[in-house]
């Protein structure tokens, strides 16, 4: 696979000092990017010991390729198959753990104490990544720049972890947005569950390309692209073949996200400032905004960030369980939350940020509370909260590691309505004819919006 062949360029400025996210980091010392990879940190910036308690392990580099099978149609098995939770948490023993809980966690015990529970397996610290990486990461360590207040980045182009030693906010945020990501077409269901679990299925057909990954893309002619994204509806027949077509940059206040709408029964193209922000999602009934989409996405410009600290929480994890082939979404969708059967919570630390919406700006979220796997700079928890102060969505990114690819991603993302008791579930593929693929190689002319129409076609 191609996908590490071209030049990764990126940077990095992290730490474990906790400052306001006001104070914007001036790069890094020398001993600390000599700190990458060595004793104390890893080639990406997390701390490589275990904790004292010893329930979260020494990073030993993560699972190799050869980790598990590989099955038909790009699945893989789960390493851990013969594993047995540890314990489970419930709402009637949910207070013994509550120091290693989130908030969205203990309203998700409070508003269904019968029903939802977090099976706790033992910790694997299973993220790696590709040597390429961690080269590239060492190399450009302490380049990058926060620029406007944090809302967008500069020396960084199209690269990854662009701060792997983070002591502000706005970097872990912007580690988040510029994590380690391939080219990618994946088929995938989107769910929105009534109050009496009744749903239905929204079929979704995805390509993703990265600058860097392209080979008709001069990376130079670029500098400001991150990605090009296109999304088809394929089902259900009132929504199929509209399309969403989204060019996104680095920093979207010197040049701001482009994206364009095929609207299959009108037959026209038409550009979408409305996704971004608080934008609806696609397809999502009101249940998600533009930048809930892969835990959180876009401009960081409407909130000033806050590094809270670095914490243990219980994060879903390793959740292999909700990629097995043949699951059926049936069994996974249930009323008010996922089914606990098929999830997997292990102890990880992480870092928690704060966004709060800037004076002048508004958002939908007053205040968001992003809780960052330190492997892999994903985004795994998130606490929403209204412009009352109340807690109003909680989300929950379950982090899988694909190891023959090298790559963590989401097995399943959920985002919680504590209010109007509903959720959204969305990435669900163990019905589909094939888990995501990767050997994808796109055409820049597939992101131009002369390519919406064709997509289109029922």
């Amino acid at each position: 696979m191609m996908h590490m062949q071209k030049r990764l360029l990126g940077a990095g400025g992290l730490s474990l000092s906790l400052l306001a996210s006001s104070v914007l980091a001036q790069g890094l010392t020398p001993a600390e990017i000599d700190a990458l990879g060595g004793p104390v940190l890893t080639p990406v910036g997390a701390e490589r010991a275990g904790n004292a308690a010893g329930t979260i392990p020494e990073w030993d580099g993560g699972l190799g390729r050869d980790a598990g099978q590989t099955l038909d149609d790009n699945f893989q098995s789960n390493p851990y198959a013969g594993e047995q939770p540890q314990f489970v948490i419930t709402a009637q023993n949910y207070q013994q753990y509550r120091d290693n809980l989130t908030p969205g966690q203990i309203a998700l015990f409070e508003r269904y104490p019968e029903t939802f529970r977090m099976p706790v397996y033992t910790s694997h610290r299973s993220i790696g990544f590709p040597q390429s990486v961690y080269d590239q990461v060492r190399q450009t360590a302490g380049q990058a720049r926060l620029v406007n207040g944090g809302d967008g980045i500069e020396n960084f182009s199209h690269g990854t972890f662009a701060f792997p030693i983070p002591k502000v906010g706005a970097e872990v945020i912007w580690n988040h947005n510029t994590r380690y990501r391939v080219n990618l077409k994946r088929w995938y269901m989107q769910a929105m569950p009534q109050t009496n679990g009744s749903y239905t299925l929204i079929k979704l057909e995805e390509e993703v390309g990265y600058p860097a990954l392209m080979p008709d893309v001069d990376e130079s002619t670029v500098p400001n692209t991150l990605l090009y994204f296109k999304q088809r509806v394929n089902a259900p027949a009132r929504l199929a073949g509209n399309v969403l077509l989204v060019h996104d940059t680095l920093d979207q206040l010197k040049e701001p996200r482009m994206a364009w709408v095929y609207n299959a029964g009108q037959r026209r193209v038409r550009r979408a400032p409305q996704v971004a922000y608080d934008g609806p999602g696609t397809a999502s009934d009101g249940m998600r905004t533009s930048d809930n989409f892969a835990m959180y996405n876009g401009a960081p410009d409407r909130y000033d960030w806050t590094l809270v600290g670095k914490r243990e929480v219980f994060i879903p994890y390793n959740s292999y369980q909700l990629t097995e082939p043949g699951l059926k979404y049936a069994d996974v969708l249930k009323t008010g939350h996922i089914n606990p059967d098929h999830t997997r919570f292990e102890l990880h630390r992480v870092w928690e940020v704060q966004g709060n919406v800037k004076t002048g700006q508004r958002h939908i979220y007053a205040q968001r509370n992003f809780f960052v796997d330190e492997d892999s700079w994903t985004i795994s928890l998130a606490d929403h909260y209204d412009g009352r102060g109340t807690l109003w969505r909680v989300g929950e990114g379950h982090i899988g590691f694909n190891y023959v690819q090298q790559l963590p991603g989401y097995s399943i993302e959920t985002l919680y309505d504590l209010l109007a008791g509903r959720y959204i579930a969305l990435g669900m593929y163990t019905e589909e004819v094939s888990a995501p693929q990767y050997d994808f190689v796109p055409s820049v002319n597939q992101f131009t919006p002369a390519a919406l129409r064709a997509s289109g076609v029922r």
